[in-house]
């Protein structure tokens, strides 16, 4: 296996030898017992000449590419969401197309899952926006989204939070979409580690008198709602909640520090996935839910908790740079050709978190070609003034 040298705290360079790769098992067309979601990343087209930080330049074929990745290994797709930039560079425009050739090319694969992510991001969050243009502008993107076949995962919206005076607000918001909304959807609540800007959802800055008023508007409304999608990481606070789900609600976590936990479930529950860390880690996460699905526990675990350590570290405080991450693997595994992000977000992460990254995708099994990835790496640490 190649040797690659890497930084360490100290500056100083230190050997490491690759791991041997790891010969995933595919579900082989196996029903998971869970619903299994990745929220999945963009690719950028590095070769645009618009400006980073201002347009998005999207190579689409790629991004594709990927997604028919995913599907291959049984998992559904989380499409247009924030692991896919949604508000860190991806506009809506860019997501309605992407949602549009998502769902076209899931018609080719049988079995394909595709729920879609709608917000208001056509909005700018500033103090003169009402709760009327809240509504309308969710309206606006449910019927585009619908109009493509789409299914609905109802984001969190910056600009409910600024034109929000009370709880009332949220209340009044959700019950006039999911009044109207085609197919049950999933409500995604995301939190301020994931976006600052959604300091306070629900009308409540404290979590758990949020969640009462969330899970009120869900109960009020429950033949509309798939699911929720819990995106604190905090699996009590998550347990919490989907105890008191109406039944036949759904909880789907989006907690990348304790995942495998709350998917495995306890005595009274269990909750299934839609993930950002499911992007990164495809392949173990397919072969964790196949096992789970054959009720070996024991290989389920094994498989499972080699990822907890990188999911961690890729999701670590400022955790909206997680992304970073997540593009970074795909880029050592061979899923695109460069480390280049719309935004210009390939710079959100520092080289050692990077490395660290590389360490603990490797210890994972999750570095499928060590001589690509090992390549890769050099030429990353190269860019970075490091003689690899």
């Amino acid at each position: 296996m190649p040797v690659v040298k890497l930084p360490n705290e100290d500056g100083r360079l230190e050997a490491y030898r690759l791991a041997e790769p790891r010969s995933w098992k595919r579900s082989g067309g196996q029903e998971f017992r869970r619903i299994a979601l990745a929220a999945a990343h963009l690719v950028a087209d590095p070769m645009s000449d618009a400006d980073p930080w201002l347009t998005a330049a999207i190579d689409w074929d790629a991004t594709i590419a990927y997604r028919r990745h995913l599907w291959s290994l049984g998992l559904g797709v989380a499409e247009a969401m924030d692991t896919a930039q949604r508000g860190m560079g991806l506009d809506w425009p860019n997501a309605l197309k992407l949602i549009r050739l998502s769902v076209e090319a899931a018609r080719d694969v049988p079995g394909a899952v595709v729920f879609s992510g709608v917000g208001t991001d056509q909005l700018v969050p500033t103090s003169s926006v009402t709760i009327d243009d809240v509504i309308r502008a969710y309206e606006e993107q449910i019927e585009a989204v619908e109009a493509c076949g789409g299914r609905i995962v109802l984001m969190a919206s910056r600009a409910l939070v600024v034109a929000a005076k009370s709880p009332d607000d949220y209340a009044r918001v959700y019950g006039r979409i999911l009044e109207q909304v085609r197919e049950p959807l999933i409500i995604h609540w995301l939190g301020e580690m994931f976006d600052p800007a959604l300091q306070g959802y629900w009308g409540k800055a404290d979590h758990l008198a949020a969640m009462d008023v969330c899970t009120d508007v869900i109960a009020d409304h429950a033949s509309k709602v798939d699911g929720i999608k819990l995106s604190l990481l905090d699996k009590d606070k998550e347990i919490r909640m989907r105890r008191g789900l109406p039944q036949g609600v759904r909880c789907y976590t989006g907690d990348d520090f304790n995942f495998a936990e709350l998917i495995a479930g306890d005595e009274q529950g269990f909750s299934h996935a839609l993930l950002g860390i499911f992007d990164a880690i495809a392949p173990a996460a397919s072969a964790a839910l196949a096992a789970h699905a054959r009720g070996d526990m024991d290989e389920y675990w094994k498989i499972f908790e080699p990822t907890v350590p990188l999911s961690r570290h890729l999701f670590k405080a400022p955790t909206r740079f997680y992304k970073t991450g997540i593009v970074f693997l795909a880029y050592l595994n061979g899923y695109q050709s460069h480390f280049v992000m719309v935004g210009g977000q390939q710079s959100g992460r520092a080289l050692l978190h990077l490395v660290e990254a590389f360490r603990l995708a490797d210890a994972a099994g999750l570095i499928r070609d060590p001589d690509l990835a090992a390549s890769r790496l050099g030429d990353v640490l190269r860019v970075h003034g490091v003689a690899a």
